[in-house]
């Protein structure tokens, strides 16, 4: 391989510039940059997920791989490791990471350097969307490197997703029946009340904010829970860094609270990553592959809509997913809090990502409200156009083989699958930033059901990992969650049994772990 081989364009990498952004001026030729590229997967490897898709799949029909039998099987393969690490000395870039496991390795240069050996122009840009520096058009690179590679991540910056909270208004008067802790909730969700997610580890995924070990001890303390024994993890010098309590912090302490106060016998895994496509994939797998914490479950409150991402991202989150499937991981994803458009607007209906990855669990949202008697009732979110459940099909991914006996007029995979109180007047009572807060949206029915499915680990004493197929299988037949029939989120309408903006419903913990022993 030279500088003179035949080059082709890498598929899905086309970028444009963000809305109303413009060029301020050209990246410095000598400024030093870094890149993930993601390595193929291999043919058995995608034989091996197809299998997962199959509906009325049981666990004990699943062939679950440990995380070190995966990286021998399936991990990236020499051959493809050897040929990335020709390519980046040819164009003088350095390997600083190899992760087999994760398929990925670590491209070090100058920005000249690395626009060279991906056929690109970097500048810097200034819009409504925040300063950032970034490409347009497609990347390329030799022949060779493109059969081999998924993705390229790290040449552009920009803010890629957002947090999916909302907090209560302040004009709202907080009334007690309307506000709930997450053990009041459990309780409502007819969780199983003897497993506390002892012996489980949640990961969840963080994209900015921080925590205060002050407030998540007073928080815990009013519960009457010992606080969760909780591990930081920066990935690309991410940190825990705590700012203001209407910023990201809202997320980070709404995910930790509620995933603990529902298995607070669980170790909770905070990864910290930038806030851009290459920090979120890189966040993601590096708690896939966590060799020495091994989270169960995944809980992601973070995401944008589908047409804000290349396609090279969404094929790779897809792709890192199915791998966490075969292992027997949950990754549970907030489906977004601005309803069927997704925040688009004029752009038409839209649904959010990586909520619309086929492999992740995609959490929607209903409005809860609890009689004087503790009868339970529940609609969809619906407070408007950008206070609403996400839900709809994917302009994507087409329908998943779990999906296919639903006869969608749509060829698109449906979001969401599952749903949990999410309406912020009717929200969850957390603690951020030294201030007693209620804060909904699909952010908090993520940690939920991660904290819910670390229940179901503890108890069945094996994971339930790619939940999908057994919920889509089981839930005709059997009383596993609490059906939404009532509400819209814009364009998509509640009816009885699945629906694109609650999916099958809200949980009931007991009878869906019923489901699974069989």
């Amino acid at each position: 391989m030279t500088q003179n081989s035949a080059r082709s364009i890498i598929p899905g990498t086309n970028r444009t510039a963000m809305a109303n952004a413009t060029v301020s001026g050209p990246i410095p030729d000598d400024q030093p940059l870094s890149v993930t590229v993601l390595l193929r997967s291999e043919t058995e490897r995608n034989s091996l997920h197809a299998q997962t898709m199959v509906a009325n799949q049981s666990l004990a029909n699943r062939k679950i791989l440990s995380r070190e039998e995966f990286a021998q099987k399936f991990g990236a393969s020499t051959a493809d490791i050897a040929i990335l690490d020709q390519f980046a000395k040819e164009y003088g870039l350095t390997v600083t990471s190899v992760g087999k496991a994760r398929r990925a390795m670590t491209l070090c240069g100058s920005a000249a350097a690395l626009c060279n050996a991906f056929g690109t122009h970097l500048d810097r840009y200034q819009g409504p969307g925040g300063n950032y520096c970034g490409r347009v058009g497609a990347l390329s690179a030799p022949d060779e490197v493109v059969a081999v590679i998924e993705g390229v991540f790290g040449l552009d910056d920009r803010k890629q997703v957002c947090t999916k909270y909302h907090l209560r208004p302040a004009s709202m008067t907080v009334k007690a029946s309307l506000t709930f802790t997450p053990p009041e909730l459990a309780k409502i969700y007819n969780f199983p009340s003897d497993a506390n997610g002892s012996g489980q580890c949640i990961g969840i995924i963080e994209l900015g904010g921080g925590s205060r070990a002050a407030d998540l001890g007073a928080y815990f303390s009013s519960l009457g829970i010992s606080t969760p024994r909780l591990t930081i993890v920066s990935v690309d010098s991410g940190t825990d860094q705590p700012g203001t309590a209407d910023g990201a912090d809202g997320e980070v302490m709404l995910d930790i609270e509620v995933a603990g106060a529902i298995a607070p016998g669980a170790a909770l895994v905070v990864y910290f990553a930038p806030n851009t496509d290459r920090g979120f994939l890189d966040a993601v797998t590096t708690a896939i592959h966590d060799s020495v914490n091994k989270p169960s479950v995944i809980s992601i409150s973070w995401g944008g809509a589908e047409l804000t991402w290349t396609a090279q991202a969404m094929t790779a989150f897809e792709s890192v997913f199915a791998d966490a499937a075969a292992m027997g991981i949950t990754i549970c994803v907030a489906a977004g809090d601005n309803g069927s458009a997704d925040g688009q607007g004029s752009a038409g209906l839209n649904v959010d990502f990586p909520a619309s990855a086929p492999h992740a669990l995609a959490c929607g949202g209903t409005s809860l409200k609890v009689d004087g008697a503790g009868a339970a009732s529940e609609t969809v979110w619906n407070d408007g156009p950008n206070s609403a459940t996400g839900g709809g099909y994917s302009n994507f991914f087409a329908i998943p083989a779990y999906q296919s006996a639903l006869n969608f007029a749509k060829q698109g995979r449906g979001v969401p699958d599952v749903a949990g109180d999410a309406d912020p007047n009717t929200g969850y009572a957390v603690r951020v930033d030294g201030q007693d807060m209620v804060i909904g949206g699909t952010s908090a029915v993520a940690p939920l059901w991660a904290g819910l499915i670390a229940l179901f680990n503890q108890q069945l004493g094996q994971p339930v990992g790619f939940l999908n197929p057994v919920l889509y299988g089981a839930a005709h037949a059997a009383k596993l969650t609490n059906d939404i029939v009532v509400g819209n989120n814009g364009s998509q309408q509640a009816g009885p049994g699945w629906d694109a903006c609650t999916g099958w419903g809200t949980p009931n913990g007991q009878n869906l772990l019923n489901a699974l022993k069989h």
